[in-house]
């Protein structure tokens, strides 16, 4: 009898899994709070299969490779409960206790509910499942203990759920849970301490991700957002771009690809609405006046750039065919350091979403550093106000974080 029952038990919990799997409403609520949570992005290796992980994250102590999360038994995360998928989310540990270094951001999704993360989970449990054991990790001793990330979450790690402002309206609220929450922004948009933890204080006031700079995005009206109309952001979050204002690139154009240009208008709008309202940050970079100024100094990057970007860009940076390839008034041309311009020379914008004559081809297999050095700092002094010179040596350093 009691062997029955147990088999019963087994039967009635597997049926309940499968119906709660199965659930259309359920997965679909799933798919868009993984879109909102930005999971492709990560779980997505060059030339790789969606959700099967094998993307590297290079650190100043080593490489880490995004894990396999798709309802393989073997490799993924076929066999993992609700509680532990959970757990994994709101306090960075997996199965059999497995702790998981912040690159993987539960220090934002922990402030999502329960209900929501078993939605992601029956969404992607709904997915193909893909073999695919993603490399090891190769870290440096003492960051390959995972043990100690017991302590990094004693003292970084809240492991609180988002909790609505009753003093501000349901549109605030929305924006702030999918900022604060599965869009985790400030995982990237905010600097980060000698512990590898978010500043405290200083939230949203910029950070560096890989080649890239996440510019200041609080609504400080130089450094950040807010002098931005807010049609502007909305365009920026939706579309990329936002004429004169910003255009994003790297790992912003593939949030941008793979999780914002999905969200609902409304959803949209009250981040926009919550990003307008954070506290200003005064630091970083600051977004330059819409000026255009001769520099007959650098003759080779004023060639260069008649011969290779003028026909898009225009020579008074306005834009030709389509207002993306706007360069006034970016920030990107106003950093000294020309971090995202170079990147952007070196690795490209291509994203699907646009047409293909709005999309810039890499440059770095076409021209060598000298020439990109020279092209940046003609760009960087023509269109931006901070009197940058780019060497080749910046340009090669780039080069060697690039994606090519």
């Amino acid at each position: 009898m009691k062997m029955l029952k147990f088999v019963l038990a087994l039967l009635i919990g597997a049926f309940a899994l499968t119906a709660q799997a199965a659930d259309p409403a359920l997965v679909s609520k799933g798919e868009y709070l993984t879109r909102a949570a930005d999971c492709l992005a990560c779980h997505l290796a060059p030339g790789g299969k969606p959700f099967a992980g094998g993307l590297s994250f290079k650190l100043p102590f080593g490489t880490l490779y995004s894990p396999n999360i798709t309802p393989d038994k073997e490799t993924g995360i076929g066999n993992w409960s609700d509680d532990e998928f959970v757990s994994a989310l709101q306090k960075g540990v997996g199965k059999d206790g497995k702790h998981y270094y912040p690159a993987f951001p539960y220090t934002s999704y922990t402030l999502m509910s329960r209900e929501d993360i078993l939605a992601i989970k029956a969404y992607l449990f709904s997915l193909e499942p893909v073999n695919q054991q993603p490399p090891q990790n190769d870290l440096s001793f003492p960051f390959n203990q995972r043990w100690g990330m017991f302590f990094w979450n004693l003292v970084f790690a809240s492991n609180e759920r988002f909790v609505p402002d009753s003093k501000q309206s349901a549109e605030w609220n929305r924006g702030a849970y999918l900022v604060q929450g599965p869009g985790h922004c400030g995982e990237c948009h905010t600097p980060r301490n000698v512990f590898q933890a978010m500043s405290s204080g200083k939230s949203l006031a910029g950070g560096e991700v890989g080649n890239w700079r996440a510019y200041n995005i609080s609504s400080d009206v130089k450094y950040g957002i807010g002098a931005w109309p807010q049609e502007s952001l909305i365009s920026y979050l939706s579309q990329g771009y936002a004429p004169g204002y910003g255009g994003a690139g790297g790992p912003m154009a593939d949030a941008v690809e793979h999780s914002l240009r999905f969200l609902d208008p409304a959803d949209v709008k009250a981040i926009a609405v919550y990003l307008k309202s954070t506290p200003a940050q005064s630091q970083g970079i600051a977004r330059p006046a819409p000026a255009v100024a001769d520099q007959p100094g650098v003759p080779l990057g004023h060639k260069l750039f008649s011969d290779a970007c003028a026909a898009c860009h225009r020579p008074d940076g306005s834009g030709n065919q389509s207002p993306i390839a706007m360069l006034m008034g970016l920030k990107t041309v106003n950093d000294p350091a020309g971090t995202n311009l170079i990147a952007t020379l070196l690795e490209g914008h291509t994203p699907s979403a646009v047409r293909a004559d709005q999309r810039m081809p890499d440059f770095g297999r076409a021209y060598n550093d000298t020439e990109l050095a020279a092209v940046s700092t003609f760009v960087l002094r023509r269109f931006g106000q901070s009197g940058a010179e780019i060497s080749a040596k910046d340009v090669a350093k780039g080069r060697g974080n690039s994606l090519h």
